[in-house]
């Protein structure tokens, strides 16, 4: 009979943690930072919870991770640590063993439940080519729309969903160019940024030029009202 796996004992904290995706390091896949994170996690000798089995590894949760080619200011996992740590010293530490452009920006205790299902709503910034005036008659042509269906291919194949049903606000500011700002609510499957631009070429023939500038700016409840607060208050 294969001998049983030792199990490890039940984590004594829970940290969250918010980093910024910045620069270069915004082509950096989900895969590639969860490899760098274990990796700082590692350097910086933090005391981290092992899950059980043959092949322990260390508790991360990570949620709501921005799409390859994002920046993002507001990127969310959780750590579970075998002893309590002051939040200040982790911050400082992850800090230290991260390269620049995944920066961690914020860390605290949870307050237990779960993270991911904070996260119902983003708010991200576009930068676009082209006349700010253009993006507004286009931004009014989309949002005028009852449904506004793309196409994308996923890892089960080629996918056709409306992305006009995720905008909950989409608004254009000029600052040497075209901004749009838009708020997405999270859903099944997830209506992204690029996906809400191939929607405005469709309806209204918007061109956003070649290589336009996603960034998430928040995450997080979204309130009655629109906004999209802050996962880590309560």
């Amino acid at each position: 009979m294969r001998e049983q796996p030792e199990q490890q004992a039940p984590p004594v904290q829970r940290l969250r943690i918010r980093y910024a995706k910045r620069g270069r390091l915004r082509f950096t896949s989900h895969r590639d930072f969860s490899r760098a994170f274990e990796r700082a996690v590692f350097r910086a000798r933090l005391p981290m919870s092992y899950s059980s089995g043959f092949n322990p590894h260390p508790r991360i949760s990570y949620a709501g991770a921005a799409p390859t080619g994002s920046a993002s200011e507001a990127e969310y996992l959780e750590i579970a640590l075998a002893q309590i740590v002051d939040p200040a010293v982790v911050h400082a530490e992850l800090e230290e063993a991260l390269p620049p452009g995944l920066d961690v920006l914020e860390v605290v205790v949870s307050p237990g439940g779960s993270l991911a299902d904070r996260l119902e709503a983003s708010r991200w910034e576009i930068r676009i080519a082209g006349e700010a005036e253009a993006a507004r008659a286009a931004v009014a042509t989309f949002l005028a729309a009852a449904e506004v269906p793309v196409e994308r291919m996923t890892k089960k194949g080629l996918r056709t969903f409306d992305c006009r049903r995720a905008v909950v606000a989409l608004e254009v500011r000029e600052d040497a160019g075209a901004v749009l700002d838009v708020v997405l609510r999270h859903g099944v499957p997830a209506v992204r940024p690029d996906d809400v631009l191939r929607g405005l070429a469709e309806v209204a023939g918007l061109d956003a030029g070649a290589a336009p500038l996603m960034t998430r700016l928040a995450q997080g409840p979204l309130t009655a009202d629109g906004r999209v607060e802050d996962p880590l208050r309560a």
